[in-house]
């Protein structure tokens, strides 16, 4: 974990409770952080896929509560952690077009924080 994050001795506190000082100029020490760039497609295209996300997450309860067949459910959720993992890819394409290219042009600690960020979230996503 960079020296430019805030951490805590307990797994339970979630990062974004936390400010985080910023290591590129999507971040900032104003809560809450801000993307320096948004590509409207990319942007567009996440809301479109979580808002089916919601749909597909409702189905399964419904499914849930109906006793439906296990392995129909074990699909359906297969189905949301693929959308998921895509708009995952989708951000991470854009902090990489616009975030983290700031960042990398500089010398020091923002650089050396935006590699331990961008280690970490290929990690993330390629779970």
């Amino acid at each position: 974990m960079s020296k430019a994050r805030a951490t805590t001795s307990t797994s339970t506190k979630r990062a974004a409770d936390s400010p985080r000082v910023g290591c590129c100029g999507c971040a900032g020490e104003v809560s809450p952080r801000r993307a320096v760039g948004v590509d409207p497609g990319l942007k567009a295209a996440n809301l479109k896929h979580l808002r089916r996300i919601e749909g597909q997450v409702r189905g399964i309860a419904t499914m849930v509560e109906q006793d439906r067949y296990c392995a129909d459910i074990i699909t359906q959720v297969a189905a949301v952690r693929e959308s998921l993992h895509s708009v995952a890819r989708n951000l991470m394409r854009n902090h990489l077009k616009h975030c983290a290219p700031e960042a990398m042009r500089t010398e020091g600690d923002a650089r050396d924080a935006m590699i331990d960020e961008l280690l970490e979230l290929v990690s993330k996503v390629a779970r």
